[in-house]
C-alpha cells in the first residue's frame, strides 16, 4: 500500500525516504534499553525533534503493535515508515532498526564462539545502560502526562502497573483486558458505534482479494529460506531451527523474556543446539546491543551454524545461522503491519474503537512503567529477589537487595538524568557521556 498521500505532516511536507533511512539508522544504533528505551526514543526523535506524525498518530500505532506477537518496538517503527513512504518506506525503518543490533549481535556471537568470553562487555556497555535508564524515566513521565487525561484512564495504567509488577501477568492480556474495559466504559458512556466523519488521512481499505494476494506473498518470502537451504542442502539442524523459530515468531508475546525459557529448554534438552549457561551468556549479549532483545535468538542460530560448519568457513555458518533465525523472527512482523495497519488506520474513525484503544495506550504506560522499574533495579543493584506476597494469589513483588546497590550506577544515572533534563543536552551527548565515563570508572577493574 502507498503511504498516506493527504496525511497532514507537521511540518508541512512529507520527509523523502532518504532522510527517513538516515533518521532510523540513527535510531537503530541508539537502540537500547528494551521496548521502553526504544519506543522512548522513537517518540523523542519522531514526535517531538523530527515532528513527522502526531501524538495522537503515534499512539494509535502503538496500540496495535502492544497487541501482537514478536518486537513491539520493530513493528512500531515499521508502522511509522509504512505511514511515511508506504511499503518501500516500512521495510526501510523496520530493517534499519534491527540490522545494526543484527551486525553487533553477530560480530559478539563470533567472538564469543572463538575465545567464550563476555566479561570485557561490562565494562564498555556500563555507563551505557545508567543513561539509557533515564531514557526509559522520561518515556514514561512523558507518556503519563499527555495520554492520562481523566482519572479513568489513569485507573487502567495502575492497574496494568500492578496486574504486572506484582501478579506477573502477561501483557497481551493486561492490554485486551484494558481495550474492553474502554470499550464498555464507551458503550455506557452512550457512544454510537458508528463510524465518525472519516479523517482525511485515513486510507481506503483494500480489497479483500488483493489483501489476501498480499499476505500470500509476504509468507511466501518469509519461508523462502527452507527452499534455499533444500537446494544447498544445508545441515538438517539449520531447517529444523529455521522452522521452530518461525513458529515462535506467532506465539512471542510479551517479548523475549516470555519465551526465553521455552527456547532455552528446546534448544538445549530437546535439540542440543546449545550448552546448559549459553543462553544465559547470549542474554548478555543481547542486552549490550541496539535493537530488540529478541536478537539473543540469534545467538542461538549463530552457535548452531558456526558448529556445523567445518574448518574456516565456521564465522560464515554461524552468520548464515544468526541470519536465518532473525529472518523467521523478523519478518512476520512486517507482514503484521502490511496486511494490518490499513484497517487499524480506518479504526480511528470508529467513535468505540477509539475509545478502546485510548484505554489500551493507558495500559502501555503503566506497562512501560512496570518495564522501567524492572530495568532499573537490574541496573543499579546487583542483586534482586521476587519476594511472595500472597501465594495462593501469585502475589509478589520484587525487591532489591539494599547493601547490593552499585553506587557508580547510581552516580552515572544522577548525572545522566543532570545532562538531560537540567541542561538539556541532546540523547547522544548524554549516552556518549555515560558510556566514557563508564568505561573509565570500569576500566581499572578489568586491566
Amino acid at each position: 500500500m502507498a503511504a498516506i498521500d493527504n496525511m497532514e505532516w507537521q511540518d508541512g511536507a512529507r520527509p523523502g525516504l532518504g532522510e527517513l533511512a538516515g533518521v532510523f539508522a540513527r535510531i537503530g544504533c541508539l537502540s537500547f534499553g528494551g521496548p521502553a528505551g526504544q519506543i522512548g526514543l522513537m517518540h523523542r526523535s519522531l514526535v517531538e525533534d523530527k515532528r513527522w506524525i502526531s501524538e495522537a498518530r503515534f499512539l494509535h500505532a502503538l496500540n496495535y503493535c502492544m497487541l501482537l506477537p514478536g518486537p513491539e518496538a520493530q513493528q512500531l517503527a515499521t508502522y511509522i515508515g509504512w505511514l511515511v513512504g508506504g511499503v518501500r518506506g516500512g521495510l526501510i525503518a523496520g530493517l534499519l532498526f534491527v540490522l545494526p543490533g543484527l551486525l553487533v549481535m553477530i560480530g559478539l556471537s563470533a567472538a564469543y564462539s572463538l575465545w567464550q568470553e563476555t566479561t570485557w562487555l561490562n565494562g564498555l556497555f556500563f555507563g551505557l545502560k545508567a543513561a539509557v535508564l533515564v531514557v526509559v524515566v522520561e518515556a514514561v513521565i512523558r507518556l503519563g502526562r499527555k495520554t492520562l487525561k481523566t482519572g479513568f484512564l489513569k485507573g487502567i495504567a495502575a492497574l496494568a502497573f500492578v496486574a504486572l509488577f506484582f501478579f506477573d501477568l502477561p501483557f497481551p492480556l493486561v492490554v485486551l483486558g484494558a481495550g474492553l474495559a474502554g470499550f464498555v466504559a464507551a458503550r455506557m458512556r452512550g457512544r454510537q458505534a458508528a463510524d465518525r466523519a472519516a479523517s482525511a488521512d485515513v486510507p481506503r481499505t483494500r480489497r479483500p482479494l488483493k489483501t489476501m494476494a498480499t499476505l500470500a506473498l509476504w509468507i511466501a518470502i518469509w519461508q523462502a529460506p527452507l527452499l534455499f537451504l533444500a537446494i544447498l542442502d544445508a545441515p538438517e539442524n539449520l531447517s529444523a531451527m529455521f522452522s521452530f523459530f518461525s513458529r515462535m515468531a506467532l506465539v512471542t508475546f510479551g517479548g523475549a523474556y516470555a519465551v526465553l525459557a521455552y527456547v532455552a529448554q528446546v534448544a538445549v534438552e530437546d535439540h542440543g543446539w546449545l550448552r546448559a549457561g549459553e543462553m544465559l551468556d547470549g542474554l548478555a549479549l543481547a542486552e549490550t546491543t541496539p535493537g530488540p532483545l529478541v536478537l539473543v535468538l540469534s545467538f542461538i542460530g549463530f552457535l548452531v551454524g558456526f558448529r556445523d560448519a567445518a574448518g574456516s568457513g565456521v564465522i560464515v555458518g554461524g552468520a548464515l545461522g544468526a541470519v536465518l533465525v532473525a529472518w523467521a523472527t523478523f519478518v512476520p512482523s512486517f507482514i503484521f503491519i502490511f496486511a494490518g495497519a490499513p484497517f487499524i488506520e480506518r479504526l480511528r474513525g470508529n467513535a468505540v474503537m477509539a475509545a478502546a484503544l485510548s484505554a489500551i495506550t493507558a495500559a502501555v504506560v503503566g506497562v512501560i512503567l512496570n518495564l522501567a522499574l524492572w530495568f532499573g533495579l537490574h541496573v543499579l543493584f546487583a542483586e534482586v529477589t521476587r519476594f511472595p506476597l500472597v501465594p495462593a494469589l501469585g502475589l509478589a513483588v520484587s525487591l532489591p537487595e539494599p547493601r547490593s546497590i552499585d553506587i557508580a550506577a547510581l552516580g552515572l544515572f544522577l548525572l545522566s538524568a543532570l545532562l538531560l533534563f537540567r541542561f538539556r543536552l541532546g540523547l547522544v551527548p548524554v549516552l556518549c557521556v555515560s558510556a566514557l565515563a563508564g568505561l573509565a570508572l570500569r576500566l581499572p577493574a578489568l586491566v
